[in-house]
Parts: C-alpha cells; sequence; structure tokens
C-alpha cells in the first residue's frame, strides 16, 4: 500500500519505518526538510496542501502538533487543517484514515475511570477544538476514520519529570495520570494496518494509571531527595482503560513505566 504521513514528527516516524520494513511505500507532509531515505517526504503547509502529483493513496495518518498550546494554536493546527486535507486527499482511494487526537476530549476530572465507552464532555477549548476535528474527519470519512486517543506520550526523556521532582515539596491532591510509551503508541498505529474490522475509535493508553504525586515521590527516592507532601485529599483527574485497544490482540513491549524510567536515569 501506498501511506501518507501528514506530520512528521518521532510517532509518525517510527510508524512509518516499521511499516516500510513490511513493504509499503511511505510518503510524508511536514513544513520542515526530513531524510529518512526510505520515503518520499513533501514539504508542504497543511492548511495549502496540493497532493495532486502524488501516487494514489491507500492509507492516511494525520499526527500534527500545534506549535503553541494556547487556544489559537489547537484552532489552527487541529482544526483548520481539516477541510484543506480533505479536500487534498478527494482525488485519491483512502481505505484508512488515521487521526491522531487526545484523551483531553475526556472531561472527567475527580478520578473517573474513562473507557473507549464512556461519553465525550470536553471541559476546556482545546478539547472541545480536539473534538470539533474528530467529528469533522468522522463526517468526511464516517466508513473509513479511526481517531487515535493516547495518553500522556513518554519514553525519549525524563527531564521534566526529574525537574519537577527536584523543585516540588508539596503537590496540591490526589491527581491520576496515565501514560503511554512512544514505542507502543508507534506499535499499536502500525498494528493497525493488520486490523481487519477497525472501530472508530481507540484510547491507547498503558492501562496503568498511576498518581502524579506518588511518580514524582518515586523519583525523588530515585534522586536521593526528601519526598514531597500531598496537601489535600482532593481527587482529580481521571483512570484510563484502552478496552477496544486490548480486543485486536495489541500486546505492550513496555507495561511498566518505572523500568523505562530507570532505562532512561541511566
Amino acid at each position: 500500500m501506498h501511506i501518507l504521513f501528514i506530520g512528521y514528527g518521532k510517532t509518525s516516524e517510527r510508524v512509518a519505518k516499521q511499516l516500510f520494513q513490511h513493504g509499503h511505500q511511505i510518503s510524508t507532509v511536514s513544513q520542515s526538510p526530513k531524510t529518512d531515505s526510505f520515503a518520499t517526504h513533501l514539504m508542504q503547509d497543511v492548511h495549502t496542501l496540493d497532493l495532486t502529483a502524488v501516487a494514489p493513496i491507500d492509507w492516511v495518518y494525520v499526527l500534527l502538533s500545534p506549535k503553541q498550546r494556547a487556544v489559537e494554536g489547537y484552532q489552527q493546527t487541529y482544526l483548520d487543517s481539516v477541510q484543506p486535507i480533505v479536500a487534498a486527499l478527494n482525488m485519491h482511494p483512502v481505505k484508512r484514515m488515521v487521526v491522531v487526537s487526545s484523551t483531553r476530549v475526556y472531561g472527567q476530572n475527580a478520578g473517573e475511570s474513562v473507557d473507549d465507552d464512556t461519553a465525550i464532555h470536553p471541559q476546556d477549548a482545546q478539547g472541545e477544538i480536539l473534538q470539533q476535528m474528530e467529528q469533522a474527519y468522522l463526517a468526511a470519512y464516517p466508513e473509513q476514520c479511526t481517531i487515535i486517543r493516547p495518553s500522556g506520550i513518554y519514553g525519549t526523556s525524563v527531564r521534566r519529570m526529574q525537574h519537577m521532582a527536584a523543585s516540588m515539596t508539596h503537590y496540591p491532591n490526589l491527581h491520576w495520570s496515565n501514560r503511554i510509551h512512544i514505542e507502543d503508541l508507534a506499535r499499536f498505529l502500525a498494528h493497525l494496518i493488520h486490523v481487519e474490522h477497525p472501530d472508530s475509535s481507540y484510547i491507547v493508553t498503558n492501562n496503568q494509571p498511576q498518581l502524579l504525586a506518588e511518580v514524582l515521590q518515586w523519583f525523588q527516592q530515585q534522586m536521593r531527595i526528601p519526598l514531597l507532601q500531598v496537601e489535600s485529599h482532593k481527587v482529580t483527574g481521571k483512570k484510563l482503560y484502552a478496552t477496544r485497544m486490548q480486543k485486536t490482540g495489541f500486546r505492550f513491549n513496555h507495561p511498566d513505566c518505572f523500568q523505562d524510567y530507570l532505562e532512561l536515569m541511566k
């Protein structure tokens, strides 16, 4: 198959490499030059996307990331790009459109359990924009579209967590957090090629919710510094479970984030 990646960052590169090794033709679209020899790279702005000179495209991955996290950045990157992307693909025989969104579309924030059957109720403007993006792609490709909602992606660095651990002596509450290793996320995105009847959406997480305060305390133990104190028993965040992903037969290579953190700290 000819597979197009719209947005080509750390995750896309990992997926593309796996699919190339399975014999697929790879093309990519990004705003910066890329050097992977196994792919044909197009340097374009997605808002003016032109695919008229590209060989027929069978499968599309959309993995965009805003340059800024404010509402305007989300609007421009995620929502304003839908129409030009759909228009550019109109002449291509797309069998599957895989769009990476976020679990931010789930607005639960009191420690609730959330799985693929949980109703979506965004609680902020960015979550609402992501929901609108999902709805727009599903409307354009009602039979072919699959939405991917990853939880917090980790696996390339622990600097941010170490900085938080070093600077925090108190944490305000009991906040549930969720994560997926970037390699497992990439493997699942590639795995979808082999799923005969993909669902319309998948949460992608390692099914091991963690209290963020306890994760930071674990880092503090490794760093041999005093452990932070939790100020309140108020529960926030949510516990995510990837029920549909498990039903596809996918197996994690990185089920234990703490083992991965130890490797990254070496």
